[in-house]
């Protein structure tokens, strides 16, 4: 299946604001998630990936229809890591495109465009993301990753030496 991942552009905001609604019904199974006044979840953090530098939004279509977005941070904490490091902050592939690879190829394409260290969150009690999580990162870094539990997270931990375009 033919899929691209593109660097979101200001006009495409309420693309992934639309997206994020379905990501949000998805993951309101393992978070306590409910709708405001209008019926909608809502983020708070959308308008900062085009305001601040250290965010970063990306739309990805199949065959040309759009398929999911990929929300990534650059997070600055000397304390943790000893320097910055890269997370995803939200991930979303439409159940459609779920099981066909794609959610792997951009995960690995994401992990290439940002060398450096990179620290992915799962909740403990979503337990499909992370197996998946789990099994990207793993064949990625060809096992070369840490991984460890604090209350109600799981954490995977590794560095990314690669750089690689956005198409």
């Amino acid at each position: 299946m033919k899929f691209t991942l593109k660097k979101a552009a200001l006009e495409e905001k309420s693309i992934i604001s639309n997206l994020l609604e379905l990501y949000n019904h998805d993951f309101s199974e393992y978070m306590d998630l409910d709708v405001d006044e209008q019926g909608r979840y809502g983020y708070p953090y959308l308008d900062n990936y085009w305001t601040e530098p250290d965010r970063f939004p990306f739309l990805i279509q199949a065959e040309g229809k759009w398929a999911g977005f990929v929300l990534v941070r650059k997070i600055a904490d000397e304390n943790h890591l000893g320097s910055s490091y890269f997370s995803i902050a939200e991930f979303f592939i439409m159940r459609k495109y779920r099981r066909s690879g794609i959610g792997k190829a951009i995960a690995h394409q994401v992990f290439r465009m940002f060398p450096g260290h990179w620290e992915v969150v799962q909740l403990a009690s979503n337990v499909p993301a992370q197996l998946f999580w789990r099994k990207t990162i793993s064949e990625y870094t060809n096992g070369d990753f840490q991984e460890w539990e604090e209350p109600g997270k799981v954490y995977q931990s590794f560095v990314s030496l690669e750089k690689a375009d956005c198409s």
